[in-house]
């Protein structure tokens, strides 16, 4: 199974509701603070070519932030990228 790689800010609300989506739905993920890495932030934004925290990936894929967790969750896509 993929990892899920969750890369976060501090103070950031969307950070925190991503985090307690993924734990309300039993998925356990791997958090990356960029404020403890800020050199990681750069890499972050090429690789997912959005500016936005959070930033969610599985494996390589960018599924992009909160909202677009949220709405990969419900409609399960979300879970079939986890059976790739």
């Amino acid at each position: 199974m993929p990892t899920i790689t969750l890369y976060t800010r501090r103070l950031c609300t969307y950070c925190g509701a991503a985090k307690q989506l993924l734990v309300s739905n039993d998925y356990d993920y791997e958090e990356v603070n960029l404020d403890e890495e800020p050199e990681l932030m750069q890499e972050v934004m090429v690789k997912s070519g959005q500016r936005t925290m959070p930033q969610i990936f599985v494996g390589d894929h960018s599924v992009g932030g909160f909202r677009e967790l949220y709405q990969q969750i419900n409609s399960g896509e979300f879970a079939s990228l986890l059976e790739q």
